[in-house]
C-alpha cells in the first residue's frame, strides 16, 4: 500500500475509534486477567489456609483447586470472547476503513 493510503486511513475518523475501542477492550481483559492471576498468587501467599479449605464437609476438592480450574476456565472464557470480538466487530470495522482507503486511491 502507498503512504497516501496510509495517510488516508489514519485521518478518517473509524480509525480512531477503532484504536480506541481496542484499547479499552485490550485494557480491560488485561486487568481482568492480572487481577485473577495476582489474586491468587497472593492468596496462596498470604492466606494458605484458605487454599487448602474444603469445598464443602467430605470433599476431596479444596478451595485451592476449584480456584484454579477456575482460573483455566476464565483464561479460556477470555480468550475466546477477544478472538470472537477481534475477528468479527473490530475485522468488520477494519476491512470498511481500508476498502473506503482504497477506494478514495482509485
Amino acid at each position: 500500500m502507498s503512504s497516501s493510503i496510509y495517510s488516508h486511513i489514519r485521518h478518517d475518523p473509524r480509525f480512531a475509534e477503532l484504536a480506541a475501542r481496542r484499547r479499552l477492550f485490550a485494557g480491560t481483559m488485561t486487568a481482568i486477567v492480572l487481577v485473577a492471576f495476582y489474586g491468587f498468587v497472593l492468596l496462596v501467599a498470604f492466606w494458605p489456609e484458605m487454599i487448602g479449605r474444603r469445598l464443602f464437609e467430605g470433599s476431596n476438592l479444596s478451595f485451592g483447586v476449584a480456584a484454579g480450574m477456575f482460573q483455566f476456565a476464565l483464561f479460556w472464557g477470555l480468550t475466546y470472547l477477544y478472538v470472537r470480538r477481534a475477528n468479527g466487530e473490530f475485522e468488520v470495522l477494519n476491512q470498511q476503513i481500508v476498502n473506503d482507503a482504497l477506494r478514495a486511491q482509485k
